[in-house]
């Protein structure tokens, strides 16, 4: 059987039961019957992003813009309890928009923004919908379940420690850590942990030492400076692999 087109429908909108017919508008709608030409007795994939999905069965259309869909079946699945969250020191946007997508297909529990020192702009106050949209493209392409969380923490390094006590291990890549202090790929995967990394220029010494006088273990990725993305995908992949081998 062909992989089948996969469509988000929001959490509030999915069926309580199998017998509950739902509507698909908007822009997944105008792709499914506009780009996609589908028709009345087409079957496609749809998913809500935290941790339903289901196939269901196209019973109507009108026009473009909407369709009824009947539930064929429906699945769900719990919200992994392990892995990465990622504290991001602010960056710019075109690094943001690609990681965001890379954090759906390796299965990031979480990226949290916040201002560095260094950060390049100022963070928005809270996370915005075109992230999230970021976050659905990805998963429809990929098969994610679960989006990760998303979130800006406050404050600096004090919005980092407000949100420490969320996590079962806290974690600094630090330029200054000990080159033998590398991330181990099991103890990432285990737990709910939080791992920051700070912008384009690294987190400036007083940020680094407050963090780790506050319990946060540091870890090097080697001798060599790493890019904002590269280090963050990097440890991202480490948990994944982790995951899967345990």
């Amino acid at each position: 059987m062909p992989r089948l087109n996969s469509y988000h429908l929001p959490q509030e909108l999915w069926p309580a039961q199998d017998t509950q017919r739902v509507l698909l508008s908007g822009p997944e709608a105008r792709h499914l019957l506009g780009v996609l030409r589908a028709r009345p007795g087409d079957t496609l994939r749809l998913f809500d992003g935290a941790g339903r999905w289901g196939l269901f069965q196209i019973s109507s259309v009108s026009g473009k813009a909407q369709a009824e869909l009947v539930p064929q079946t429906l699945h769900a699945e719990s919200r992994p309890g392990s892995g990465l969250v990622l504290a991001l020191g602010w960056n710019k946007s075109s690094r943001r928009d690609w990681l965001l997508e890379k954090a759906v297909e390796l299965d990031a529990l979480g990226l949290v923004f916040w201002q560095a020192a260094r950060s390049q702009g100022e963070p928005p106050k809270a996370a915005k919908d075109s992230w999230r949209e970021k976050c659905v493209q990805a998963a429809k392409q990929c098969g994610a379940l679960w989006l990760p969380e998303l979130a800006v923490a406050a404050g600096g390094v004090d919005g980092l420690l407000r949100i420490a006590a969320e996590h079962d291990g806290c974690y600094i890549l630090d330029e200054c850590a000990a080159l033998d202090a590398l991330p181990e790929p099991a103890r990432l995967a285990a737990g709910r942990n939080l791992l920051v990394i700070g912008p384009e220029g690294g987190l400036e010494r007083l940020e680094a030492e407050r963090l780790v006088q506050a319990g946060f273990q540091p870890l090097s990725l080697g001798p060599r400076p790493l890019r904002w993305e590269t280090a963050a995908l990097y440890c991202l992949g480490l948990a994944h692999f982790a995951a899967r081998t345990r």
